[in-house]
This record gives structure tokens, sequence and C-alpha cells, in this order.
């Protein structure tokens, strides 16, 4: 129960800081594989305010996600716009190298130590419950929290995209940006509202990572490919898709981790290969949208 238990708060923080590539590479059509510099400034943000300025960890976390999405507006204005007609392995090669770039820069000005984050004392702790239980469960109470915060994402997430004016424009949009523009939505501002919210969220993930993940400045090329994962598994259709995904993948990985450490990557690329054998085009697909 303490590994399912963990394994569904690293899923739902996989899920965090991968969704807004998942709404780009979905709706946007585009390949950012530079996501996760967005995720390390967010981590750093919240070690450097927490650290030198004693920000408390509740205010760092809205302050994470604003500052990340401000920076994902004026790149996807000044760098990514360009990008988006050209071909998909332009996109590739143009976000990666900002991903290096990221963690060159990182590297040079902050140094390459893993940073330490102090989270409040409230947040510290286990509580266990059936004690002495073959199904006993201990609950971190830091992973607990992650879960509440994710979930309620989540959830709003889910309503914005499907029960919104902005969700209807941006699939609107997605299908047909010449039509969209015809009927006076504004693709542009669409387009570039969207990806300042996938890279505020995240921001929000390397924030609530740092802690659980560790924070150094490889941290955007060392998790890409789980980011990839659950954007491959889920489907780039919907946010169950990458909610689902992301939550196997966390507890596949915990587990083999806990049971077999060294298959435990081995396990998770089992089940990533298994699933897209089975459904190759990812657990949900989008009828109508563009391919």
């Amino acid at each position: 129960m303490t590994i399912l238990f963990d394994g569904i708060a690293y899923g739902m923080l996989l899920f965090i800081l991968a969704v807004g590539l998942s709404v780009t590479m979905g709706l946007m059509n585009f390949i950012n594989l530079a996501h996760g510099a967005f995720a390390m400034a967010g981590g750093y943000l919240t070690v450097v305010l927490m650290q030198r300025y004693e920000v408390p960890f509740l205010v760092c976390l809205p302050l994470a996600f604003v500052a990340t999405a401000l920076l994902g507006a004026l790149l996807e204005r000044t760098l990514y716009r360009p990008m988006y007609r050209k071909p998909h392995l332009d996109q590739v090669l143009f976000s990666i190298g900002l991903a290096f770039m990221a963690v060159a820069s990182v590297d040079y000005f902050v140094g390459s130590q893993q940073q330490i984050m102090q989270l409040p004392e409230w947040l510290k702790g286990r509580t266990e419950l059936w004690d002495g239980q073959p199904w006993a469960l201990g609950m971190g109470h830091y992973r607990l929290f992650i879960i509440a915060v994710c979930a309620a994402l989540t959830v709003g997430l889910q309503y914005v995209l499907s029960a919104t004016r902005f969700g209807s424009r941006l699939r609107a949009s997605v299908d047909d940006p010449r039509v969209a523009s015809g009927l006076g939505i504004n693709v542009n501002v669409v387009f570039a509202a969207t990806f300042a919210v996938g890279s505020g969220l995240a921001g929000l993930g390397g924030a609530l990572g740092a802690e659980v993940l560790g924070l150094d400045p490889t941290f955007p090329l060392k998790f890409m490919v789980y980011f990839l994962i659950v954007v491959a598994v889920g489907g780039t259709s919907s946010i169950t898709g990458p909610l689902l995904a992301a939550l196997l993948l966390g507890v596949a990985d915990v587990a083999g981790k806990y049971y077999v450490p060294k298959l435990g990557a081995f396990i998770v690329y089992s089940l990533m290969l298994a699933i897209l054998i089975w459904r190759p085009q990812g657990l949900f697909v989008r009828q109508g949208g563009k391919s």
C-alpha cells in the first residue's frame, strides 16, 4: 500500500510536469523538448526564494507558476511562434538546443551541485495506518500534499478545456486556424495563452518536485524521456490519457525500483512498449482534430 501511495504521488507529479508538453504537442502540434527547462526554472526560483529571501513555501508555488508562465509567453512570442509551421525535425532540433542552453546557463550561474529545499515542518513526517498489517500504509505528508494539489489542478484543467469558452476556442484554433480566425478568434493570443499556462504548470511541477526528484542543471535532460513517455502513452487528445499514463509510469517506476532495483527502468520501458504496441496512438485519441 505504501508503494502504491508513493507511486501515485510520483505519477501525479509527473502529470503536472508533462501536461504542458501534452498540450503543446497534441493541441498546438508543436514538439517542445525544452519543456523541462521551464520546470527547472520553477524549481530553482522556489529554492532561491526560500533559501535567500525566506519566502514561505506556499507563496513560492504561485510565484513559480506566474514567473514561468510569463517566461513562456515571452519565449512563445519571440522564439517559438516562427517555428510553428516548421517541420517537426526543425522543432526538435530547435527546442533541444534551448534545453542544452538552459542546462549550460544554470550550471554556469548557479553551479552543478544539487539543490536542497527545506520543507515547512507541517509537510515533514509520515502518518502510519494499519501498522504491522500486510496492507500497512505509510503516507508521507508532503506526498499527500502533492496528490491533493495535483488532483485539484487536474480537475481545473479538465473543466477549462472541456467546459469553457477558452477551451472551445482552443480546439477550434487547432482544428482549423483559418476558419477560427474568420469567426473572430485571435489564434495567436489563444496559442500564446496556452503555451504560457503549459509553461507555468511545468514551473509549478518543478517547484513541487524539487524535493522529491532532486534539482540540478541536468534536470531537463534527465526527465525528458519520462515526459515523452507520459505524452506518447497517454496520447495528446485529452487530459485523461496523460493522467492515466503518468499514474501507470509512477507506480511501475516506484514498484520496479523497490522490488527489482536493477531492472526498474527495464520494467517502465517494457510497459511503455506493450501499451504502444496495443495502442500506437496512445490511450486516448481525439477524433476530428488535426493530426
